[in-house]
């Protein structure tokens, strides 16, 4: 039910700041864009890397940064542990799984894509090419992976 309520809060979310990202953004703008996106990325991460607990389930996910990635604990607590190999896996395939198409080229994933890390999100390619395109010009691409983890998360959803 909590995740019902969290999937419907970010298409809303979304939906506004598509409306606000077409006007030309102030930092405010900018801030609340971030925040949808953390929240979106969230909820297609799923789980805690370090504890494969359920995240929201502990109360809001903490944002942290492992390496160039950015991802989610459940709780503070989480904070001193170790990742998961395992765990970290999941993410990584829940990832892969939401995105399920190159922003680029606009086609399905091989089944062992190549990534990169843009503004601290994983973004899988279909090629070792696509990564100057999508490092040229992140925005973009950015937004259409999360076209694509709203789309994923809706499908989940209406599959309950």
């Amino acid at each position: 039910m909590k995740l019902m309520r969290m999937t419907a809060a970010i298409v809303v979310m979304a939906s506004v700041a598509q409306l606000a990202v077409g006007q030309g953004q102030q930092p405010n703008d900018r801030a609340q864009e971030q925040q949808r996106r953390d929240q979106l990325r969230a909820a297609v991460q799923d789980i805690c890397p370090v504890s494969g607990g359920k995240l929201g389930s502990m109360g809001a996910p903490i944002k942290v940064q492992v390496g160039k990635e950015t991802v989610f604990l459940c709780c503070k607590g989480c904070m001193k542990q170790k990742i998961d190999p395992q765990h970290w896996a999941t993410i990584h395939a829940n990832f892969a799984k939401a995105q399920r198409i190159c922003p680029v080229m606009k086609k399905g994933l091989p089944k062992n894509p190549k990534w990169t890390v843009v503004e601290g999100q994983i973004v899988y390619i279909c090629c070792p090419g696509c990564d100057k395109k999508i490092i040229a010009d992140p925005k973009t691409y950015l937004r259409a992976i999360d076209q694509l983890f709203i789309a994923a998360l809706d499908a989940k959803k209406q599959a309950r």
